[in-house]
């Protein structure tokens, strides 16, 4: 089920390691609970030639809100910085499995780059099969990169405002049940419990396998349909800041549905305000 455009293997990306536009971006991100530094686990230890994204960094930093989608220009700056251009494969992961890798993913597909796939398993996979990592940074050499931005992938508080009073889209949520329901409290301080109303619960962790790994095409597929989700009609994910929302968009387009969007706010913005209406339990 190889795709360079989704989700690779890593046997795939051993096979490929030589290829001369390939290019590995070590995507980790941790919440800030978690206390943990993605950049000096990276410095230690990372795929050879994988370059570190900083998703904190290279994002819209005007914003009060973490890691919003980057403008085209910094995107593009970031990216010849990091040596990653137009004729480039790239494959992402991180230190999680299928995590924030997903939203990187997301990120490239959002400026218009189609040869990008997060790898399967991440690093602990490629870890656990005893597959080569280095310490060494990478040798960088500069590439232009054509951005062209596609609106209709990103979507803000306004617009699934109006989805969800409308039911014209299915807003999927990506967090946990206890946290879509708000019988559990918000991660971050500040932010009401409960969901989005109108919005569909389908937690990330549902479309993972015990090996941390995504589960099929067609597995993932049902995964969505038993949480009640009209695939019919096109999708927004959410999630707490607009990063598992990402697997959600992956796992859709590995299922053939790509009339998706991601909620780049996600609960962080619309738990914050309190004009903005919230539902809590089931579905």
């Amino acid at each position: 089920m190889d795709d360079p455009r989704t989700l690779v293997s890593t046997d795939w990306l051993a096979a490929h390691m030589k290829d001369p536009d390939l290019r590995i971006i070590d995507a980790s991100w941790h919440m800030p609970a978690e206390n943990r530094d993605p950049k000096a686990e990276y410095d230690a230890a990372h795929i050879p030639g994988a370059r570190f994204f900083d998703i904190d960094e290279i994002a819209d930093l005007r914003s009060d809100l973490p890691h919003m989608a980057p403008t085209v220009e910094k995107f593009m700056s970031r990216m010849r910085a990091m040596g990653v251009g137009d004729g480039h494969q790239v494959v992402v992961y991180d230190t999680n499995g299928v995590n924030s890798a997903c939203r990187v993913w997301w990120l490239f597909k959002l400026m218009g780059q189609n040869d990008v796939a997060v790898l399967d398993g991440g690093l602990p996979k490629w870890q656990a099969e005893g597959r080569e990592i280095e310490d060494l940074p990478p040798v960088i050499r500069d590439r232009h990169m054509t951005v062209r931005r596609q609106n209709h992938l990103v979507k803000d508080v306004t617009q699934v405002s109006s989805a969800s009073k409308l039911g014209d889209y299915e807003i999927i949520d990506a967090r946990s049940a206890a946290r879509f329901t708000g019988e559990a409290e918000e991660p971050r301080a500040g932010l009401r419990s409960g969901h989005i109303p109108n919005s569909k619960n389908v937690p990330f962790a549902e479309l993972m396998t015990d090996n941390g790994t995504l589960k099929s095409p067609e597995e993932c597929r049902a995964v969505f349909e038993a949480a009640g989700v009209d695939l019919s009609k096109p999708a927004i994910t959410s999630c707490g800041s607009g990063v598992t929302a990402c697997i959600l968009a992956l796992a859709m387009e590995r299922f053939g549905k790509s009339d998706y969007s991601v909620y780049d706010g996600s609960w962080t913005e619309w738990g914050a305000f309190p004009t903005l209406p919230i539902a809590t339990g089931e579905a």
